[in-house]
Protein backbone atom coordinates (compact mmCIF):
# COMPACT_ATOMS: atom_id res chain seq x y z
CA UNK A 1 0.00 0.00 0.00
CA UNK A 2 2.72 2.31 0.79
CA UNK A 3 6.10 3.60 -1.29
CA UNK A 4 9.12 1.38 -0.02
CA UNK A 5 11.98 4.43 1.76
CA UNK A 6 14.08 3.73 -1.46
CA UNK A 7 11.32 4.66 -3.98
CA UNK A 8 10.37 8.34 -4.55
CA UNK A 9 7.84 9.61 -2.27
CA UNK A 10 4.35 9.38 -3.50
CA UNK A 11 2.89 11.90 -5.26
CA UNK A 12 0.45 14.70 -3.01
CA UNK A 13 -3.16 13.60 -4.75
CA UNK A 14 -1.87 9.74 -3.86
CA UNK A 15 -1.04 10.40 -0.37
CA UNK A 16 -4.49 12.71 0.05
CA UNK A 17 -6.81 9.69 -1.08
CA UNK A 18 -4.75 7.56 1.59
CA UNK A 19 -5.71 9.91 4.23
CA UNK A 20 -9.01 10.09 2.55
CA UNK A 21 -9.45 6.16 2.59
CA UNK A 22 -7.81 5.68 6.29
CA UNK A 23 -10.11 8.37 7.92
CA UNK A 24 -13.37 6.93 6.31
CA UNK A 25 -12.08 3.57 7.38
CA UNK A 26 -11.81 4.94 10.92
CA UNK A 27 -15.13 6.64 10.82
CA UNK A 28 -16.98 3.70 10.05
CA UNK A 29 -15.47 1.81 12.53
CA UNK A 30 -16.18 4.67 14.86
CA UNK A 31 -19.88 4.28 13.45
CA UNK A 32 -20.11 0.93 14.36
CA UNK A 33 -18.67 1.09 17.71
CA UNK A 34 -20.86 3.55 18.64
CA UNK A 35 -23.69 1.66 17.33
CA UNK A 36 -22.10 -1.39 19.15
CA UNK A 37 -22.86 0.52 22.16
CA UNK A 38 -26.09 2.16 21.88
CA UNK A 39 -27.42 -1.47 20.81
CA UNK A 40 -25.79 -3.17 24.26
CA UNK A 41 -26.96 0.02 26.67
CA UNK A 42 -30.47 -0.22 24.98
CA UNK A 43 -30.78 -3.85 25.10
CA UNK A 44 -28.86 -4.14 28.69
CA UNK A 45 -29.80 -1.12 31.04
CA UNK A 46 -33.20 -0.42 28.95
CA UNK A 47 -31.84 2.96 28.15
CA UNK A 48 -34.10 4.76 25.59
CA UNK A 49 -32.28 5.36 22.14
CA UNK A 50 -31.29 8.90 22.61
CA UNK A 51 -29.67 7.89 26.39
CA UNK A 52 -27.63 4.81 24.79
CA UNK A 53 -26.05 7.22 22.07
CA UNK A 54 -24.88 9.93 25.11
CA UNK A 55 -23.56 7.18 27.11
CA UNK A 56 -21.63 5.15 24.15
CA UNK A 57 -20.47 8.65 22.76
CA UNK A 58 -19.13 9.27 26.47
CA UNK A 59 -17.53 6.08 26.50
CA UNK A 60 -16.01 6.21 23.45
CA UNK A 61 -15.05 10.33 24.04
CA UNK A 62 -13.14 8.83 27.48
CA UNK A 63 -15.34 10.66 29.46
CA UNK A 64 -17.54 7.69 31.22
CA UNK A 65 -21.09 6.73 31.09
CA UNK A 66 -23.56 8.49 33.35
CA UNK A 67 -25.11 7.70 36.13
CA UNK A 68 -28.06 5.51 35.96
CA UNK A 69 -29.32 2.17 37.58
CA UNK A 70 -27.18 -1.04 36.61
CA UNK A 71 -27.92 -4.77 37.26
CA UNK A 72 -24.87 -7.08 37.33
CA UNK A 73 -25.41 -7.39 33.26
CA UNK A 74 -25.31 -3.69 32.72
CA UNK A 75 -22.57 -3.54 34.90
CA UNK A 76 -20.26 -6.49 33.13
CA UNK A 77 -21.37 -4.78 29.51
CA UNK A 78 -20.49 -1.13 30.20
CA UNK A 79 -16.78 -2.41 31.93
CA UNK A 80 -16.26 -4.57 28.70
CA UNK A 81 -17.52 -1.44 26.83
CA UNK A 82 -15.14 1.00 28.87
CA UNK A 83 -11.87 -1.25 27.94
CA UNK A 84 -13.05 -2.06 24.23
CA UNK A 85 -13.66 1.60 23.38
CA UNK A 86 -9.80 2.68 25.09
CA UNK A 87 -8.41 0.29 22.78
CA UNK A 88 -10.57 1.57 20.20
CA UNK A 89 -9.99 4.98 20.12
CA UNK A 90 -6.14 4.05 19.76
CA UNK A 91 -6.58 1.75 17.06
CA UNK A 92 -8.94 3.85 14.91
CA UNK A 93 -6.39 7.20 15.52
CA UNK A 94 -3.83 4.72 14.30
CA UNK A 95 -5.32 4.03 11.25
CA UNK A 96 -6.48 7.75 10.69
CA UNK A 97 -3.52 8.93 11.00
CA UNK A 98 -0.95 6.14 9.36
CA UNK A 99 -0.76 8.01 6.15
CA UNK A 100 0.49 11.09 8.00
CA UNK A 101 3.20 9.08 9.71
CA UNK A 102 4.20 7.14 6.64
CA UNK A 103 4.97 10.61 4.11
CA UNK A 104 6.78 11.84 7.70
CA UNK A 105 8.96 9.25 8.07
CA UNK A 106 9.43 8.77 4.46
CA UNK A 107 10.69 12.64 4.03
CA UNK A 108 12.96 12.11 7.30
CA UNK A 109 14.27 9.04 5.70
CA UNK A 110 15.11 11.02 2.20
CA UNK A 111 18.15 12.93 3.59
CA UNK A 112 20.11 10.01 5.31
CA UNK A 113 22.40 8.05 3.08
CA UNK A 114 22.02 4.90 1.61
CA UNK A 115 24.09 1.80 2.53
CA UNK A 116 25.65 0.03 -0.26
CA UNK A 117 25.56 -3.86 -0.07
CA UNK A 118 28.15 -5.73 -1.53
Amino acid sequence: MYEHHSEPIAPRAVFLRRLATSTSIGLLALLGSLAAGMIGFHVLENLSWIDAFLNSAMLLGGMGPLDHDRDTAAKLFEGLYALYCGLAVISIAGVVLAPVAHRFLHKLHEGTPRKRRG
